[in-house]
């Protein structure tokens, strides 16, 4: 069946599979003997060298976690969204370049995230990450505030991908249909049915869930080409090379053409943004220690490939950019169902190529619902929330935490109702998405490189024969050492950093409220109200990650 495996309790306890045994307070520790298969023996001891017992059910492989991981970062289909974005702060030129530093960042700070997920792979992510990290003084509370960022981040990320599902529908409408004009309580109702549809999903067909994402993935692939070559082949305009490679353009208004781009790579980052979720559908995944930072870097590389395809595609498709926008599709916010009409010349031909990206967005609200379930399930398992004893509760049969998940819904069917009384205070809510998530990035990051330039993370090796204590901090099978590593870590910093500062500027120089970048307001009540509830309450009962079992060693 199995190698045998030895449990050396440090804390008064071990657990093993099914098998369980306590020691009393004060008593001397024991072994424990167990029969386990090798991967399942794997994956408990990595759980349980971070305190955690596994109670979540393993069901996702790197194919099907690659294909969810894909799910959520849906970039490609995300290129044709952030089209006006681009275009204002940048030009064609600017959004080639930007989108190319884009890539190679995203890759640098996925990679780095990866080496945390295989160091400690655990559904907590970002915040289990900077209680390891932080100085012990200090690190109860940043790890607190990390975790209210990260679930606020999801949060944003879980209404954002519906709300623009409904808008993307309720465009194609108004693109068959041109005397008709959607109305925001239409695109409140969509919104919801969404939510309903994630919901029922997540809850009913866990098991289901990863079967479906090898579908979703080749959709994913296939939908690519299938997108691109009828655009690219049947247009019956093109843009020159030279106006896709040297045509910028500063339409904020900025003081600069330099600080224009800038301001507009922040669309090339939402659409490389998300990838973090493998790190917290970690306990779910076969081999997380390995599978979790590999998949984290396929999608990246995978996504950011076929994103520039589609990229550069839109940018030589589109001769007249002012026509697009000016399109009744622009006018709402998507000149890029004008152009596939404008390049297919046919309303069913284009129906069908924008319903795959419809499709894809639909599909990403489920997968969204699932990540940021997960972070709530962690956070409340170490009391991080109000209702804690709720949010850590685990259905006995299906193995998913059905409150997590109604808590997740709930909220994001509540801002829903905002959006019927004003676009503009909804769009408001939403803009915490990327300077949550990219604080979390860099923060945990940062603490790392503090980490690895220290030497405090020790080798596997090193570890022989020793008795493990709960979060040690150990290298785990994906590594990049030494001085390139070191490199790498720094990198991904730097970028981090220049995603944050300039998350928060607005489109234009001067805006007025509806246009106004309101991200950084939301990020610091965010954060103001974390420390407030953790001075009044949280302090008293949030100690960290609970550790739940004695870590132990297979010897």
């Amino acid at each position: 069946m199995g190698a045998s495996m030895e449990l050396h309790a440090v804390n008064g306890r071990a657990t093993a599979g099914c098998k369980n045994s306590v020691d009393e307070v004060g008593k001397t520790p024991h072994v424990i003997e167990s029969e386990m298969p090798s991967a399942d023996q794997r994956d408990a001891q990595a759980l349980a060298r971070l305190g955690k017992k596994p109670v979540l059910k393993r069901r996702f492989s790197f194919i099907a976690m690659l294909g969810f991981t894909c799910t959520v970062l849906v970039t490609w289909e995300v290129i044709p969204i952030i089209y006006v974005t681009g275009l204002t702060n940048g030009g064609r030129a600017g959004f080639a370049y930007s989108y190319l530093f884009a890539l190679v960042g995203s890759l640098s700070i996925f990679t780095v995230l990866g080496e945390m997920a295989s160091l400690a792979p655990t559904s907590g992510g970002q915040y289990h990450w900077t209680y390891m990290l932080a100085p012990a003084s200090c690190r109860k509370f940043f790890s607190y505030i990390m975790g209210w960022l990260v679930i606020c981040g999801w949060q944003a990320l879980v209404a954002s991908s519906a709300y623009l599902s409904a808008n993307l529908i309720l465009t194609l409408v108004t693109m068959n249909n041109p005397g008709y004009l959607p109305t925001q309580w239409q695109g409140t109702l969509l919104y919801w049915g969404l939510m309903a549809l994630a919901i029922i999903v997540n809850l009913y067909s866990s098991t289901v869930l990863p079967k479906l994402e090898f579908f979703i993935l080749a959709l994913h692939i296939l939908g690519f080409f299938a997108f691109l070559i009828p655009m690219v082949y049947m247009s019956p305009q093109k843009a020159t090379s030279t106006e896709v490679w040297t045509q910028f353009n500063n339409g904020g208004d900025w003081p600069t053409m330099a600080l224009s781009v800038f301001v507009g790579l922040i669309g090339s980052v939402f659409a490389n943004n998300g990838t973090d979720c493998a790190v917290h559908m970690a306990e779910e995944t076969r081999g997380a220690d390995y599978v979790i930072p590999w998949c984290v870097v396929a999608t990246s590389v995978l996504n950011g490939i076929l994103g520039l395809g589609t990229l550069l595609s839109m940018l030589y498709v589109t001769p007249n950019i002012e026509a697009v926008l000016d399109s009744p599709t622009g006018k709402l916010g998507f000149p890029f169902m004008q152009v596939v009409l404008d390049s297919v010349g046919s309303y069913a031909g284009a129906t069908v190529m924008i319903s795959i990206v419809i499709a894809m967005f639909v599909f990403a609200v489920i997968a969204f619902l699932a990540t940021a379930s997960r972070i709530v399930f962690a956070f409340g398992r170490d009391k991080g929330l109000p209702f804690w004893q709720k949010m850590a509760t685990v259905h006995p049969k299906t193995a998913i935490p059905n409150y997590a998940i109604y808590m997740i819904t709930a909220v994001a069917c509540f801002v829903g109702l905002i959006n019927i009384g004003s676009a503009t205070a909804f769009n408001i809510i939403l803009s915490i998405g990327i300077s949550s998530l990219y604080s979390s990035y860099t923060i945990t990051e940062l603490l790392l490189l503090w980490r690895r330039i220290r030497g405090d993370i020790r080798k596997p090796s090193e570890m022989a024969g020793y008795t493990w204590q709960a979060n040690e901090l150990v290298w785990g099978p994906f590594h990049i050492p030494g001085v390139l590593g070191i490199a790498l870590n720094a990198f991904a910093v730097c970028y981090g950093t220049i995603v944050i500062i300039f998350c928060f500027f607005p489109t234009t120089v001067n805006p007025d409220a509806a246009h106004m970048n309101w991200a950084c307001l939301i990020t610091a009540a965010v954060i103001f109200f974390a420390i407030a509830y953790y001075l009044i309450y949280a302090k008293k009962v949030y100690e960290g990650p609970v550790v739940e079992i004695a870590p132990y060693q297979i010897s």
